[in-house]
């Protein structure tokens, strides 16, 4: 598993999948993904529906998104204790499924902190004008989109700060060793699984 500083605090338990990692919890919620900007609030383990981010207040309630190549996308609320996972491929990032979660969440933007995991870099994501032409062209080299800024773009529109945001840089179509890669291996690329979680309170339950 990978881990952003911004999201390692004690109230929070998350990770980004690697192909090495195979993390799985019986108390984890999760979406039939479908490339949309739908987001679900999730209140119990299981399948939400289909969609692509879902978000809960509910301590100890893991909720994950699965990737190969699109980007993970974790937030989490540290005034409000409300917590987000999300699956942006270039379909839902062009839907603005980033602030559709955010605006899910409630309360202030400016009070999340913001964790967007490896997917497939500008350096390997070649795409059609039809795709192209959806993104602002600063976040297009080419014919090379860069999907992890198009993303942090539509964080700091919404009002998060930039200092509360980290990118991992990292390519999934590059980092073969470690990463799967639809657009490398195809039907045969497996899936990640990127996960957050709030932690319980341990006083709860206590007399």
């Amino acid at each position: 598993m990978l881990y952003s500083p911004l999201l390692s605090q004690n109230w929070l338990t998350h990770g980004f999948g690697t192909r090495a990692d195979h993390w799985s919890s019986p108390d984890a919620t999760h979406v039939k993904q479908i490339h949309s900007a739908t987001v679900w609030i999730a209140t119990e383990p299981g399948l939400a529906g289909e969609g692509d981010a879902l978000v809960t207040s509910r301590p100890g309630l893991a909720i994950s998104v699965r990737t190969a190549d699109c980007y993970p996308v974790l937030l989490a609320d540290h005034k409000r204790r409300r917590v987000a996972a999300i699956h942006a491929g270039w379909r839902g990032t062009a839907a603005r499924i980033v602030p559709a979660a955010i605006a899910k969440m409630g309360g202030n933007p400016a009070d999340l902190i913001a964790a967007i995991g490896p997917g497939i870099g500008a350096c390997c994501y070649e795409v059609g004008p039809e795709v192209v032409s959806q993104f602002d062209p600063s976040h297009v080299r080419g014919r090379h989109l860069d999907l992890a800024a198009a993303n942090r773009q539509q964080l700091i529109d919404s009002g998060v700060d930039p200092k509360n945001i980290s990118v991992s840089g990292l390519c999934t179509f590059c980092e073969a060793e470690q990463f799967f890669s639809f657009r490398r291996e195809k039907t045969q690329a497996g899936r990640m699984i990127s996960f957050i979680q709030i932690e319980p309170d341990p006083l709860v339950g206590h007399p």
